[in-house]
């Protein structure tokens, strides 16, 4: 097999093959093929979307205020069933699996998600195939990592996976909107994920899921930062499991991972802690950040965007308003408010005190593609 981990994300319209219910016959086959791989010696992590969809199920479809304590209510019943549905699934083929329910404050706690790492871990050594959803029946919007494509992009980087599978109900990403486009053509391979290739990707493709194309794209900067290709494709393509892990074909869009990855704390300021705000900076500052490896210094921010405080993660803009990074703040809103601008030298006169030369030192600073 040509990778050693592997994270397969699967997507409820996967899960229910358009359905209203979970098409178990196909989730039998998906865990068939995961099988197949861990016989040959592939660890694999399974994050599976479907919760709210099985908990519709198992209710004979209610009809429900569109509330969110009434999605987190089908979440809540569907869970567990869900989990059961693949506990039987797997034990098909002689495999335990585990579940893990996690949150975005489970990933923006550092020692929270170091012990959710090793879970993940020993569950993989005890050959138990580790499950990973949000925990919708707890998770309010302050607390959501949102959609499972980015869920499981933060679990490949937990589990150091070398290779996320995300499944979905289209080939992979095209040219043009192949719903609407007979014409469209699938993009083979991707080296870098830029502002054209973003304006390609659209919404949520149907109405029982979270997450279209454009998160599967967030998902896949993600993964690439940390060294982790990526593979988006159709999870009813005959065997597409065991084709993409094999190599055996061109199955679906290929991102390639980037050459230098993060170290593991950038990887977690890169996936865990959601932004608290923005610095907007000049392009003086923004090339010495992009080309030259250099520290945000005072002097090149041009504003604050959003009330944060010290130690928080901000995502840092161009006069465009396109992302260049994200970073901890070294300094509240209201300092950098003040000192935006200003040489360094000047900091400490300004305030009454400094926490260093940089509001945002390069260690704690992740650049992504521009």
């Amino acid at each position: 097999m040509a990778y050693r981990r592997v994270v397969i994300k699967l997507g409820t319209s996967v899960l229910t093959s358009g359905s209203k219910k979970l098409d178990k016959a196909h989730m039998v086959e998906l865990a068939r093929q995961m099988s197949v791989l861990m016989k040959a010696g592939v660890e694999v992590v399974l994050c599976t979307s479907g919760a709210i969809a099985a908990g519709r199920e198992h209710l004979s479809y209610p009809i429900l205020p569109d509330t969110m304590a009434h999605k987190q209510l089908l979440a809540a019943v569907g869970q567990s069933q869900l989990i059961l549905a693949w506990s039987q699934l797997f034990s098909l083929y002689g495999i335990y699996v585990g579940q893990l329910l996690l949150t975005r404050a489970d990933l923006e706690d550092r020692e929270r998600y170091l012990n959710a790492r090793d879970t993940i871990n020993a569950l993989i050594s005890s050959n138990i195939v580790p499950i990973i959803n949000e925990n919708d029946a707890v998770a309010t919007n302050e607390i959501k990592v949102g959609d499972n494509d980015n869920l499981s992009a933060r679990a490949a980087l937990l589990c150091d996976a070398d290779l996320l599978i995300l499944l979905t109900d289209q080939k992979g990403l095209f040219d043009s909107d192949p719903r609407k486009n007979p014409d469209a053509k699938l993009i083979a391979q991707v080296q870098n994920i830029d502002d054209s290739l973003r304006l390609l990707a659209g919404g949520s493709g149907t109405a029982l899921g979270t997450g279209g194309m454009a998160t599967k794209l967030e998902a896949a900067d993600i993964a690439r930062h940390a060294g982790i290709e990526v593979v988006i494709a159709s999870g009813h393509h005959e065997n597409v499991i065991i084709k993409v892990v094999n190599k055996e074909e061109s199955v679906g869009t290929h991102f390639s991972a980037i050459d230098s990855p993060l170290e593991s704390r950038k990887q977690w300021i890169l996936a865990g802690p959601a932004a608290k705000g923005c610095l907007v900076i000049d392009d003086g500052a923004a090339n010495a950040v992009i080309n030259q490896g250099r520290s945000l210094l005072s002097k090149g921010i041009i504003r604050a965007e959003g009330e944060f405080a010290r130690g928080v993660t901000l995502r840092i803009v161009d006069t465009q308003g396109r992302t260049l990074g994200r970073g901890i703040s070294r300094y509240c809103a209201k300092d950098v408010s003040q000192i935006c601008g200003k040489h360094s030298d000047e900091i400490e006169t300004i305030l009454g005190y400094d926490y260093g030369d940089a509001v945002v030192h390069r260690n704690d600073m992740v650049v992504l593609d521009c």
